[in-house]
């Protein structure tokens, strides 16, 4: 996997969780729901480049 794009995902993943633990510790679902989101998002890119790099070997 691109060292770059992986970091960058991880990055995004890492962030959402940050995110998400804010949101609940000031009681802001929003904030708490993008968090999620955002984790989300960065776990799914991060399993796509991982299936691309299967198919390149």
């Amino acid at each position: 996997m691109a060292a770059g794009k992986k970091a960058k995902n991880v990055g995004k993943t890492v962030k959402g969780k940050a995110k998400e633990a804010t949101g609940r510790a000031v009681g802001n679902e929003s904030l708490e729901t993008k968090g999620r989101a955002e984790q989300a998002a960065g776990d799914a890119k991060q399993a796509a480049q991982k299936a691309k790099d299967a198919l390149k070997h």
